[in-house]
């Protein structure tokens, strides 16, 4: 008589009829790391919070630099300015600082953040490099403080990816 398998989608398992035996499926499995990984995902998640939280408080520093000429990281709109017709040109000097700090600095701050970071992970092996990390906030609060036309969701997410990979980098190095 042929032995009939039969897949079990409440045990993750799957029982051969006639022996009666179980053998678990590779893909389900866990290990005792994985509680150690969990920890250190979530404490890297907490770390990229504060992360973001900075990211906000330079965006409201910039934003205060630009258009008021002082120096808070209070969150205010641009609208209340003093700077009559040459408001126009502060989006474009700030413009002018991305671009210098794109050429010399990082060619990975161009772009809103999202696209750059899937492209770390499919291309790169999930690597990004630690200047990534620092100037990418800096470049985006400079862009959003502005004037640009941008938000501060993908820069959070290139931010806190880079954050992530660093740690990973010091616990787990990649092969060269």
């Amino acid at each position: 008589m042929r032995s009939v398998s039969a897949a079990d989608p409440q045990n993750n398992c799957e029982e051969t009829r006639d022996s009666g035996r179980h053998e678990e499926l590779g893909d389900f499995s866990t290990t005792s790391r994985t509680i150690s990984i969990s920890a250190l995902a979530m404490g890297i998640g907490a770390l990229c919070a504060f992360v973001a939280l900075a990211l906000l408080r330079l965006i409201g520093l910039f934003t205060n630099l630009f258009y008021f000429g002082k120096w808070s990281s209070a969150m205010v709109s641009p609208m209340g300015n003093h700077l009559g017709v040459y408001r126009v040109l502060v989006p474009i000097a700030g413009a002018l600082i991305i671009g210098v700090m794109a050429r010399y600095g990082s060619e990975r701050i161009r772009g809103h953040g999202i696209p750059e970071a899937i492209e770390a992970i499919l291309i790169n092996g999930s690597r990004v490099e630690p200047k990534v990390a620092l100037l990418k906030p800096i470049s985006s609060a400079i862009s959003i403080g502005s004037g640009g036309p941008f938000g501060a969701e993908g820069p959070i997410i290139m931010t806190g990816g880079a954050f992530g990979s660093m740690i990973a980098q010091l616990f787990h190095p990649y092969e060269r």
